[in-house]
């Protein structure tokens, strides 16, 4: 993974360009429409602001960082075939009131790659805040390493992103299956935490018995019955 595309200018975006950029990958961020009003900004940070279609063309791999309401906006046929990331999550303020996007059957990202049939996605960077990874990556081996944990179906692809996730300065944490996602939303324990590897396993660990998964465990032995 040599070229890393970023569709979000907004600060998770700006900040995980900046983190990829210092690890010596080539980055390029994308927002919908004209790249231009965000073309200073990203080149401050050593980026480049290009369109949809020029960041398709280029990266090895694409974190989405944008609201998670407009995931069907996304290019589904042009990004067949590729790596995506997704960082997104669901918040009210941003997203409006959107019962789809919180259902506890289902994980968001597993709505994102049902749109995206033909790419292969992974559910991560979007459990720790923004300004915990801007503050906190470590080199590896370093005391006090934070970890960021990742869901995803193919083992390679979780593979490519763990070691991403080790470039960017943080201790990679394998959830389970893109299911597993659920486990780094909002509501779960993990979702906010800003802990090692050791201490984010046991959380995820626990969620079964956590608040949050009883919801979802409730939720779907309703659906299944």
């Amino acid at each position: 993974m040599r070229t890393l595309g970023i569709i979000g200018a907004g600060r998770l975006g700006r900040v995980l360009a900046a983190l990829a950029v210092a690890a010596g990958y080539r980055v390029v961020v994308a927002r919908s429409g004209d790249p231009a009003p965000i073309a200073r900004a990203i080149a401050a940070i050593g980026a480049e602001a290009v369109t949809v279609s020029d960041l398709m063309a280029v990266s090895d791999a694409v974190v989405l960082a944008l609201p998670l309401g407009r995931y069907r906006t996304l290019p589904a046929e042009k990004m067949r075939g590729t790596l995506v990331i997704d960082a997104m999550n669901y918040w009210w303020g941003a997203d409006g009131d959107r019962p789809d996007l919180d259902d506890p059957r289902t994980s968001t990202s597993e709505l994102v790659q049902r749109h995206l049939a033909g790419a292969r996605v992974v559910k991560g960077l979007g459990h720790m805040g923004y300004h915990d990874m801007e503050d906190e990556a470590r080199p590896a081996g370093a005391p006090g390493r934070k970890a960021i944990a990742i869901a995803g179906d193919a083992a390679a692809d979780l593979d490519a992103v763990s070691r991403l996730i080790d470039d960017l300065g943080f201790d990679p944490v394998i959830a389970g299956p893109l299911a597993s996602g659920i486990m780094l939303e909002p509501g779960a324990d993990a979702f906010g935490a800003d802990v090692g590897a050791e201490e984010l396993r046991e959380i995820l660990a626990g969620f079964d018995t956590s608040r949050r998964g009883l919801v979802v465990a409730r939720a779907r032995r309703a659906a299944s019955s």
